[in-house]
């Protein structure tokens, strides 16, 4: 198992109880693997039966337990969310998390989607978190303890209006929870799994894709460097609920959760330290300063921005590269204080942040050339952006 890779200890959640909801299948059910591991008892609220059934058995007879427990429910329906809250304070007396990972995607142009798939969208996507919250909160309140977890979307895609829109509504909705929940004991965060290859995400891509003119395998292509796999994105998940603490009140990507829990191997050199000639070095080291004042640059000039622009700024950061611009700024602080001290030893392991940071750069690289139109300036940005993801190709060949 991949979480069995990270630095956290397993049955470290021993003793406490998790719901995750839609947790029969795909990025739901590596999530239950991975606390179950961790020690947990976790509830598959799932309404698929087959597959709530089946992730019972997978995940208790692989990990020789009883820990994971299914309970069939609707999540668009309050009488049966009633009922599944009856059931975890009979079973289990008091829920220790509360992890929204349910879904339902309907797909298409916003005129076109039947208004009841909307309503469906609203109740599953939505309305379910709000009353699960409204059935456990005051217990967690009496207690002082508590984590709550959000899975929203990435933001406005076209022709995912009905999905988009409830979905992105669930960060606004952990935001006022966070305020409201200060100095509760109560943790909640939001985390985003990336664009992984789950059933339910093909068959809801699929259709965008042909309404975008693409084939499918086109789609992923063009997406390629913010894929993960099912397992990492559950693993991400279970992961995030051990290390809370650090996450309260962000928005944060199972990427940043796998780096932090050093579960990744992703990172181009990790562990191999780096051995050049004295002319490598000095290009490397160089280089690298390019990049690391570059990014202090930006920074600086984000927290500037008044708060409308830079909570965009921020979040279209977090939500391209897979972690918060506090946290890169974190490596690139690190990383400096190794160059300060010439030690370029273990600089390997920074490769897969740069591979981040390089993606974010595309991105912005593909948005200049949508929205300026004037020449000179357009030839002018162009080639400053292209000058930071050739720095950062530059350092990458040299690791």
């Amino acid at each position: 198992m991949l979480i069995e890779k990270s630095n956290i200890r397993k049955d470290c959640l021993k003793g406490k109880n998790v719901l995750v909801t839609g947790g029969g299948g795909g990025i739901g059910m590596e999530t239950v693997r991975a606390l179950v591991w961790l020690g947990a008892d976790v509830i598959i609220a799932e309404a698929d039966e087959q597959k709530g059934l089946y992730a019972e058995k997978a995940v208790n007879e692989e990990l020789g337990t009883d820990r994971a427990h299914f309970f069939k429910v609707d999540l668009s329906d309050e009488t049966q969310i009633d009922k599944l809250h009856a059931y975890i304070v009979e079973r289990f007396g008091f829920l220790d998390v509360i992890f929204n990972n349910a879904t339902i995607a309907p797909m298409g142009a916003v005129e076109e989607v039947d208004v009841s798939l909307w309503d469906k969208s609203y109740a599953v996507n939505l309305r379910a978190p709000v009353l699960l919250i409204r059935r456990f909160l005051p217990e967690m309140k009496k207690c002082r303890e508590g984590i709550i977890v959000f899975v929203p979307s990435s933001g406005a895609a076209p022709y995912m209006s009905a999905y988009e829109v409830f979905k992105t509504a669930q960060v606004e909705l952990c935001n006022t929870l966070v305020g409201e929940l200060e100095d509760t004991g109560i943790i909640a965060y939001s985390i985003g799994p990336g664009l992984v290859k789950t059933e339910t995400a093909m068959k809801s891509i699929e259709i965008v894709a042909g309404r975008m003119k693409m084939s499918l395998e086109e789609f992923y292509r063009m997406n390629e460097s913010k894929m993960i796999g099912v397992e990492s994105a559950g693993t991400g998940f279970a992961a995030s609920v051990a290390l809370a603490e650090r996450y309260n009140g962000q928005e944060i990507g199972a990427i940043q959760v796998l780096i932090d829990a050093k579960v990744y191997e992703g990172n181009a050199g990790e562990g191999v330290p780096l051995r050049l000639d004295e002319k490598k070095q000095d290009e490397l080291k160089k280089t690298l300063v390019r990049v690391i004042d570059t990014y202090r640059e930006q920074y600086d000039g984000w927290m500037k921005r008044n708060i409308f622009e830079k909570q965009w700024v921020l979040r279209d950061f977090k939500k391209t590269v897979g972690m918060s611009v506090d946290d890169m700024n974190a490596r690139m602080d690190m990383t400096a204080d190794n160059l300060s001290r010439s030690d370029i030893s273990q600089l390997g392991a920074f490769g897969y942040e740069l591979k981040l940071l390089k993606t974010y750069y595309d991105r912005q690289y593909k948005l200049l050339q949508g929205y300026e139109k004037d020449p000179k300036k357009l030839r002018e940005n162009s080639d400053i952006i292209t000058s930071w993801i050739y720095d950062i190709d530059n350092v990458l060949s040299l690791m």
